[in-house]
C-alpha cells in the first residue's frame, strides 16, 4: 500500500496531452503509465530503429515526430534523453522559440534538478525534474514495474503538488530530493545499482569458469538473501571471509582471480578494502585480524600474490 498521501482532487493534474522526445527505455514506459491514468500520448521523437521500435511497442498509433513537432502537439513534454544531451536540447528548443507559455516540461535525469530547465523556464515552460529510482528494459514489463518505484522529484514549490500528483498517478513514490542534492542523489543510485550489474555479471562468469552449470540458479538465492539482509540491516549485514577476517581465504581469492581472470582482481580488491573498512567501523572485524587482511589487500595491488600460485 502507498505510503505517501495521496493528493486532493484539485491538486490533480487536468487530462493532459502528452510528447516524448527521445524514445529511449524510459520515456515511452511513463508515457504509457500516464496513459493508463488518463492522460494521451500524442507525439514522439526517435532517431534510432530501436527506438522507433519501443515506441510502437509502448505507445502504438502514436506518430513519431521531430522534437520541435512534439512540442506543438503536448501539453506535457517528457524530455527523456541522456544526462549529457538535456542542457543543449533545452537550450536549442527555447531558442527555437518551441517552448510555450504554461506547458509542462519534464525530464527524467537523475543528475539534474529543476535549474538545467531554465531556458525553457524564461520562456514560460513549467519545469519538473522526475527521476525514476528503475532500471529500464524498453519493454512493456518497465510500466508494471512502475508501480511502487520511487521518484526523485525536484521542482519549483509552486509546482511541487503538481510534480507529486505525477508520479502518484504513474503508481509511483515521489521523493523530494532538493536542487543541490540531485548529483549526490543519482551517485548513490548508480553506485548501488550500476555497480551491482558490474558485480553479478563478474560473479556469473567466475561461476562458470568453475564448473558451475546453472550459476544464474546458484546466485538467485544468495543474492536475494543478501539484498534484503542488507536492506533491511545495514553494515550488520556483513558477512564473508573478509567481515570475518579470514585474510588466508582471501590471499587465496586473489591469487585464483590473479589466475583465472585478472580484469576482476582490481574490483574485488578495491570492494575487499571497503567491506574491510566499514566491518571494522561497526565493530564486525577484530583488530587484531584486521592488520594481516589489510596486509593482503594491500599486497594484491602490487602483483605480489599473482606469484603465489
Amino acid at each position: 500500500m502507498s505510503t505517501v498521501q495521496q493528493p486532493d482532487p484539485k491538486d490533480r493534474p487536468a487530462r493532459l496531452t502528452v510528447g516524448v522526445v527521445g524514445a529511449g527505455r524510459v520515456g515511452p514506459a511513463l508515457a504509457a503509465s500516464l496513459q493508463l491514468a488518463g492522460h494521451r500520448p500524442v507525439a514522439v521523437s526517435g532517431v534510432s530503429e530501436a527506438s522507433r521500435r519501443r515506441a510502437a511497442a509502448l505507445l502504438p498509433d502514436v506518430p513519431v515526430v521531430p522534437p520541435v513537432e512534439v512540442l506543438a502537439r503536448a501539453e506535457l513534454v517528457l524530455l527523456t534523453v541522456p544526462d549529457d544531451a538535456l542542457p543543449p536540447l533545452v537550450a536549442g528548443l527555447a531558442e527555437t522559440g518551441a517552448v510555450r507559455p504554461g506547458q509542462l516540461l519534464v525530464h527524467t535525469s537523475g543528475r539534474y534538478g529543476a535549474k538545467v530547465l531554465d531556458p525553457a523556464l524564461r520562456a514560460g515552460a513549467l519545469p519538473l525534474a522526475l527521476h525514476p529510482a528503475m532500471t529500464f528494459t524498453g519493454t512493456p514489463v518497465d510500466v508494471q514495474r512502475l508501480a511502487g518505484c520511487s521518484f526523485g522529484v525536484t521542482a519549483p514549490e509552486e509546482l511541487r503538488l503538481a510534480a507529486e500528483a505525477l508520479v502518484i498517478e504513474m503508481g509511483g513514490e515521489p521523493e523530494w530530493i532538493a536542487e543541490e542534492m540531485r548529483p549526490l542523489y543519482h551517485a548513490a543510485l548508480a553506485l548501488g545499482a550500476n555497480h551491482l550489474v558490474t558485480l553479478v555479471a563478474q560473479s556469473l562468469e567466475l561461476l562458470r569458469e568453475a564448473g558451475v552449470e546453472a550459476p544464474d540458479r546458484m546466485l538467485g538465492p544468495l543474492l536475494g538473501a543478501a539484498l534484503d539482509n542488507a536492506l533491511r540491516s545495514g553494515d550488520a549485514a556483513l558477512t564473508g571471509p573478509v567481515a570475518r577476517g579470514d585474510a588466508g581465504t582471501v590471499a587465496a581469492h586473489v591469487t585464483e582471480l590473479r589466475r583465472h581472470a585478472p580484469q576482476a582482481v582490481a574490483g574485488y580488491l578495491a570492494m575487499a578494502r571497503a567491506t574491510a573498512d566499514r566491518a571494522l567501523a561497526h565493530g564486525l572485524l577484530k583488530p587484531e585480524l584486521a592488520e594481516d587482511l589489510l596486509g593482503v589487500l594491500a599486497d594484491g595491488t602490487d602483483g605480489t600474490e599473482g606469484d603465489a600460485g
